[in-house]
């Protein structure tokens, strides 16, 4: 099961509960066994949505710059930190780390070494992109599913997501990163209209 919760707060339940971004979390579901947090904005790491989501052997992966904030709330045993393009295994979990910046823009400079996720699970592949522009390291993936972000300001807008989702070999691809800080609900149903030959599911 997947669900899009909020802006790029994505739940998977695939065997392992997985949680990305969380953020405006609505109940404490205490079920993670693993969140993983692509940058430091507010957004995107909210300890106050973490505490809802996580349970007593969490594990938590995050950049290197939220570590030292990490460490005041989450066992040190428990955290991961991560860099692009790298492979790694959490427990029995794998998977791949992407770059995620802005090419004309100054929110996520590519120096930060902010990420995206590509996670396997049951042998299908969950591309997180993060925040990022329609950058040249992410054009050829390769991914069951992409969780794109298409709410423009501070990563592509529909149109540049839309280009990204037809360059990349995925089967489907759901839209974040609108709907609620940016972007306009009615962005999602522009974006599906540009995607060609994959199959678009809004959960927003």
């Amino acid at each position: 099961m997947i669900e899009v919760l909020c802006h790029s707060s994505i739940r998977i339940e695939e065997g392992k509960i997985i949680y990305i971004d969380p953020f405006k979390v609505d109940k404490d579901y205490n079920d993670a066994d693993y969140v993983f947090c692509t940058h430091t904005h507010y957004d995107h790491f909210s300890p106050e949505d973490i505490e809802k989501v996580r349970k007593e052997d969490t594990k938590l992966i995050i950049t290197k710059d939220i570590e030292d904030k990490a460490k005041e709330f989450f066992k040190e045993e428990n955290i991961f930190v991560v860099e692009p393009e790298n492979e790694y295994q959490v427990g029995n979990l794998k998977f791949l780390t992407t770059y995620a910046y802005n090419e004309n823009k100054a929110f996520h400079p590519k120096e930060n070494k902010w990420v995206g996720y590509i996670i396997e699970i049951n042998h299908k592949k969950y591309y997180i992109a993060g925040d990022t522009d329609n950058i040249k390291e992410i054009q050829d993936i390769k991914c069951d599913i992409a969780f794109i972000p298409i709410g423009g300001t501070y990563t592509m807008d529909y149109q540049e997501a839309a280009q990204l989702a037809n360059q990349i070999d995925a089967k489907q691809i759901i839209p974040t990163h609108y709907g609620s800080i940016v972007g306009d609900k009615t962005d999602a149903i522009k974006f599906k209209e540009l995607v060609q030959n994959k199959e678009v599911k809004i959960l927003i």
